[in-house]
């Protein structure tokens, strides 16, 4: 196989991790979206408890309420239009964990000391999805498994991913973007060796550095992704080529 043709696949396999972290980051913005704040379950909302009169082996009702001793609410399960929900409150009347099961799956989110979503755990349309969120509420990291291939995300202060790593049958795939979303850099590893890329703000590969049977490989390629030079090491010595627009080797006089 040759540099162009693991660059080639490089690239593909990399178009296929993006494809899979925008869904995973889609799916996580779709169901932090759709999350129930726990503002819904009121204090007020849950004050009606079920009347059962002597002992009775089954209770039925809407919505439960459990206090401490001050009268503080510390726990709530009920029942909305959206789905069922149990979220725990500390002392001071904020929630900080909650368990809901929605149309679209069932998530756990916990909180920080001031309301804010820090962490989820979701089951998206059967598919786990793990997401850290920073003191804002903002998605910082995101982990999951799409298509039965685990990948991770992570993104920058304004919701833009700007790593992405995951896991292909062919082998392990990093992926570094810029603020704009094009993909700078790329490195994986698989059955025929590690391969390095760098691209251009196109997301053009222009320089890629791979072993290729334990021979170390660099080329260097122009705007459209042709070939120009390259540079190869192995047990006969070492070649360098030069190429023209045309991918023609160029004589070295």
């Amino acid at each position: 196989m040759t540099i162009e043709e693991r660059l080639e696949n490089m690239e593909r396999e990399l178009g296929r991790m993006k494809r899979r972290n925008r869904w995973l980051l889609g799916a996580i913005l779709l169901v932090a979206g759709g999350l129930i704040i726990p503002a819904v379950f009121e204090t007020t909302a849950f004050r009606a408890r079920a009347q059962v009169e002597g002992t009775a082996r089954e209770v039925r009702a809407k919505s439960f309420v459990l206090e401490d001793e001050n009268g503080k609410l510390r726990a709530a399960l009920g029942i909305t239009e959206e789905g069922s929900a149990l979220v725990f409150y500390d002392e001071n009347d904020m929630a900080r964990a909650g368990i809901y099961v929605l149309k679209d799956g069932p998530r756990l989110i916990l909180f920080d000391e001031r309301g804010k979503q820090r962490a989820g755990i979701y089951a998206y349309k059967d598919e786990p999805i793990l997401g850290f969120y920073d003191e804002r509420g903002k998605l910082r990291a995101a982990l999951g498994i799409t298509e039965d291939v685990p990948g991770l995300g992570v993104f920058d202060d304004s919701g833009k991913q700007r790593a992405g790593l995951s896991m292909t049958k062919d082998g392990p795939i990093l992926g570094l973007y810029d603020e704009s979303g094009k993909v700078r850099g790329r490195l994986m590893v698989n059955r025929n060796g590690p391969i390095l890329g760098l691209s251009d703000e196109s997301g053009t590969i222009r320089a890629g550095l791979l072993v290729l049977k334990g021979q170390p490989a660099l080329g260097l390629t122009d705007e459209n992704g042709n070939t120009r030079t390259k540079l190869c090491i192995g047990n006969g010595g070492q070649g360098l080529t030069f190429f023209d627009e045309n991918g023609k080797p160029i004589p070295i006089r």
